[in-house]
């Protein structure tokens, strides 16, 4: 069948979170706190090996005490802050109120980078017609970022899972974002990087396609394919 809609994963698909070493600077420089080249670099690498990165490498171990929260940590804006500041803290830093500021900064446009060919891809789907979303697993409002990076305007509809209180695989996300752009799931094509979470569209009957969740610069054509799938 045609498709008609594509439905977009936000973190590792169409955007990436920058490198922990600039993600803890910029925290470090708004709080006041000055680090070392060197001890800046490790904990950095200690705070991204705890999975405090929103966006970032999954940790390595998820404490007990937060396994719940690592479960259900897109449902509600609440739990998100919590889980994520809970594992920066697995992480000694010289003040506490650089855990916050840690947190704040993953919501900054600065911290994220479109991929190479994110604006491309969603101004040519926009110019035939396709109906777009996004479909993500957040627990903060991405639209800011969007259009702060001048690409909200090619967006039709956001389907965040904290506003919601669900998260992919939950079918019910995609079928939201089938309704809201007035299609069929058999007319949607569900694009992202997680292979449970958004091959979950899958069984609403959407089609799906899957891209590598890599940095940015190492990624520069990873969703033109999508061009090829869609009309």
């Amino acid at each position: 069948m045609a498709i008609t809609g594509v439905l977009f994963d936000f973190s590792g698909t169409l955007m990436r979170i920058e490198p922990a070493v600039s993600w803890l600077g910029a925290a470090a420089e708004r709080t006041g706190i000055s680090f070392g080249a060197d001890e800046l670099r490790r904990k950095a690498a200690e705070l991204e090996a705890a999975g405090a990165l929103p966006g970032g490498a999954s940790p390595r171990s998820v404490p007990p005490g937060l396994a719940e929260l690592w479960r259900e940590r897109d449902r509600d804006a609440s739990r998100h802050r919590a889980l994520y500041t809970g594992l920066a803290r697995q992480v000694p830093l010289p003040r506490p109120e650089l855990y916050e500021a840690l947190y704040e900064r993953h919501w900054q446009p600065a911290a994220w980078q479109p991929y190479p060919d994110t604006a491309e891809v969603l101004g040519e789907l926009s110019e035939r017609g396709v109906g777009i979303a996004v479909v993500s697993n957040i627990g903060w409002d991405v639209r800011p970022v969007f259009r702060a990076h001048g690409l909200e305007k090619w967006i039709d509809t956001f389907v965040l899972s904290f506003e919601h209180g669900i998260q992919k695989p939950d079918t019910r996300l995609f079928r939201m974002a089938c309704d809201r752009l007035g299609l069929a799931p058999q007319h949607a094509l569900m694009v992202g990087d997680d292979p449970v979470a958004d091959a979950g569209a899958a069984a609403l009957g959407c089609a799906v396609h899957l891209v590598p969740h890599l940095p940015a610069p190492e990624r520069p054509d990873g969703l033109r394919p999508v061009l090829r799938l869609v009309g």
